[in-house]
């Protein structure tokens, strides 16, 4: 009775928070929303017994990807007036597209069925005396160790082709430092030695002028000699 009424509480919070992911207009709280929907997906593992994946939803999802999503939203400076811009114009493709994912879910229920074992391995999903975490891990690293390196392999040429295609060699303005080209100089300073009134004076500076008013008397047009 306690497992039925925490199961369909967590899947309550689990709907409403995915609806408010969606439906959110700040994107920090869609990503808020989204990090509590993951707590509740795993409290629904772990009443079903699959207590790797729950760790698993906790650790990846909620430690690294969503706070990830948090962090990203927060320091780019996108502009979510003008992504909506075009809403209007493109929903009825998205309605389309929609409705053809409505179709073919009902489709694939329609043909759905159960295999007649399905009940018995339900109530009986990993062997007597293993945890699912040691049968998960048995499967993963021993049956199929091939495969799971090929998909890691697999990801990893993806991360660098992403890396690779959004690096942009940009132009910089500012100057940079010629180590080769301070070392050849000959000289930093020069030497001279002015004779007596030949150096720069007081009068020869020109300051500028400040704004006048209509009323005062016109003054010099480029400066005012001191």
């Amino acid at each position: 009775m306690i497992a039925s009424l925490a199961f369909y509480l967590f899947a309550a919070v689990l709907v409403a928070s995915a609806v408010m992911v969606v439906t959110s207009r700040n994107p920090v709280h869609s990503v808020l929303y989204l990090i509590l929907a993951f707590f509740n997906a795993a409290a629904l593992f772990l009443i079903a017994g699959a207590e790797f994946l729950a760790m698993i939803l906790v650790i990846v999802y909620v430690g690294a990807v969503a706070v990830l999503f948090l962090f990203v939203v927060m320091m780019l400076d996108v502009d979510f007036a003008q992504l909506r811009e075009g809403f209007q114009r493109h929903a009825p493709f998205g309605a389309v597209v929609g409705g053809v994912l409505f179709v073919e879910l009902l489709l694939v229920l329609g043909v759905w069925t159960l295999a007649a074992d399905a009940g018995e391995l339900r109530l009986s999903p990993v062997p007597a005396g293993v945890s699912n975490t040691k049968a998960l891990g048995r499967l993963i690293y021993t049956d199929y160790v091939y495969l799971f390196q090929a998909a890691g392999l697999i990801l990893l040429v993806a991360m660098i082709g992403a890396i690779v295609l959004t690096l942009r060699d940009k132009p910089v303005a500012t100057k940079r430092q010629v180590v080769a080209t301070q070392l050849a100089r000959s000289s930093v300073l020069q030497m001279t030695q002015p004779a007596l009134g030949q150096g720069i004076r007081r009068e020869d500076i020109l300051r500028p002028l400040l704004p006048l008013a209509k009323d005062a008397p016109k003054q010099v047009e480029h400066g005012e000699r001191h």
